[in-house]
């Protein structure tokens, strides 16, 4: 299976690179741009027994690895056989 887990910086939690890009927007004079936010996308191949197998073992991942739950909301984007 083919699954995608997308990592976003939480709301309340000042995004000092999602910022930067929304002035590099600004400056390149894309006026419309009012905010960036930034995140990580992971591509992960797994093997599981079926689609709510993989999507525990992709929530587990993300809680313990590939987020800082602190500081970082996650969610399983897709999953495909």
């Amino acid at each position: 299976m083919k699954a995608l887990v997308h990592v976003t910086v939480k709301p309340d939690v000042l995004d000092p690179q999602g910022r930067a890009i929304q002035r590099g927007c600004a400056s390149l004079g894309y006026r419309g741009v009012r905010d960036v936010r930034q995140g990580k996308l992971f591509e992960i191949e797994l093997d599981a027994p079926d689609r709510a197998a993989a999507e525990r073992l992709l929530l587990e991942l993300a809680a313990k690895l590939l987020a800082n739950p602190v500081v970082e909301d996650y969610r399983v984007v897709s999953i495909e056989d």
